[in-house]
């Protein structure tokens, strides 16, 4: 396997573990009762609030719901089929 094989397949996953971390955040926001300092959520949570904070800053919520982790779903999505889609930077450079 080589170096471009090794970052394509690190990278996806790594995207694609950010990707479900965001989709849960948006689900836990249907529940704003639910304690996200617990065990389970805050692995959640630790790793996308550094990211999110700057977004609500910009993107207030509408109409209650905050919207800041499906702007990072979007974003990571693009990303993904930027570098490592079929026809990506990564794919196309290695």
């Amino acid at each position: 396997m080589g170096t471009t094989a090794v970052i394509n397949v690190g990278l996806g996953i790594g995207l694609g573990v950010m990707t479900l971390l965001f989709i849960f955040r948006i689900v836990l926001t249907w529940y704003p009762q639910v304690d996200l300092t617990r065990f389970p959520l805050v692995l959640v949570i630790w790793p996308t609030e550094p990211l999110l904070s700057p977004v609500r800053k910009v993107v207030p919520p509408i109409g209650g719901v905050d919207i800041a982790p499906i702007i990072w779903v979007g974003l990571i999505t693009l990303l993904r089929e930027l570098l490592i889609g079929q026809q990506g930077l990564l794919k196309m450079g290695g």
